[in-house]
Formats: C-alpha cells, structure tokens, sequence
C-alpha cells in the first residue's frame, strides 16, 4: 500500500466519521446542559425552593446596626420567591389558632430579641385564613419570602426576614 493511498483513506475515515463526532459532541454538550440546569429544572414555577437558616446567613459584627447592603446576593435572590424553611414555633401564649409567630433556628436558645443573630429568625404571617398550632416539634413553613426590618421600642431590629405562610407541616 502506497502512502498516497493511506492518507487519502485517513482523510475519508476523518471525514465520514465527523457527522458521528458532531453528533456525539451535541449529546455530550446537552447532557452538560442538563445536568448543570437541574437545580433551577427541579424549581418548577409551583414547587417553593428549599432553603435553610444558613442560606440566610450574612456577615454583620455583633452590636453593629443592620444595613440592607449587609444580605449576600443568595439572600437578595430569594426576595420575592416561594421558598420552605424548617425550624421552630417561638412558644407563646397562644397554643392554637396561631396567625403570626416566629420561626426560629432552633429550640435550644431563644434566637430572637436583643443579642440574637438577625439571620436566626422569621416572622411568619399566616396568609388570610390560615393558622397553626404550636409544636415542641420541628415544622417547615413555606410562603413568600421578603426582607422586612422588625424594630424593638428601642430602635434596634429584632428581625429583618418576614414569610407570607401558605402552609405549616
């Protein structure tokens, strides 16, 4: 076999196999695709978005006052959205019927008030018509998440995170 030959098959094989090659660097890319998308897949327009205390964690020295530029751009995301958050019903006097309360961190401490981290706590407003009970148990609450500043009669806030409740499980 002559060298003239052996390229010239080289040179068909390369090119009769680029349309496969083509066809497999598209599968390859989608499933890249595919599989960096599904996260924001999986977040269907009905579904909320699962989200922890630590999501709502941001920098801020212990006394210093609070400043809207402190949220992290994670946190700011989440203003406006469906969002579920596990925690705790901040005991109150009122055991059934419960319309607002705090959903704190958890039971251990109370997470809420002057000396708490900010980051700890919700203030859940249940939507028109709805209510809880309270729990010693661990609930997961999910409405719509928005940043709205509670302040004490001192000035200070005792908590910046506000949910609209939808459901309590």
């Amino acid at each position: 076999m002559n060298v003239q030959a052996t390229g010239t098959a080289a040179l068909n094989f390369a090119l009769a196999a680029r349309p496969a090659l083509a066809v497999l660097a598209s599968l390859l890319i989608g499933a890249a695709v595919l599989f960096l998308a599904q996260p924001l897949l999986a977040q269907s327009p009905g579904k909320p978005q699962d989200v922890t205390f630590d999501n709502l964690k941001f920098e801020m020295e212990k006394g210093a006052d609070f400043e809207r530029s402190m949220l992290t751009g994670e946190i700011e995301q989440l203003v406006g959205k469906k969002i579920r958050i596990r925690g705790y019903i901040l005991p109150s006097f009122q055991q059934t019927g419960i319309t607002q309360f705090v959903l704190v961190r958890d039971n251990m401490e109370c997470c809420f008030g002057p000396g708490a981290a900010l980051y700890d706590c919700v203030v859940v407003d249940m939507e028109s018509g709805k209510s809880t009970s309270f729990t010693v148990r661990p609930v997961a609450v999910t409405g719509q998440f928005t940043v709205k500043p509670f302040k004490g009669p001192n000035g200070k806030h005792l908590a910046i995170y506000h949910l609209e409740g939808h459901e309590v499980k």
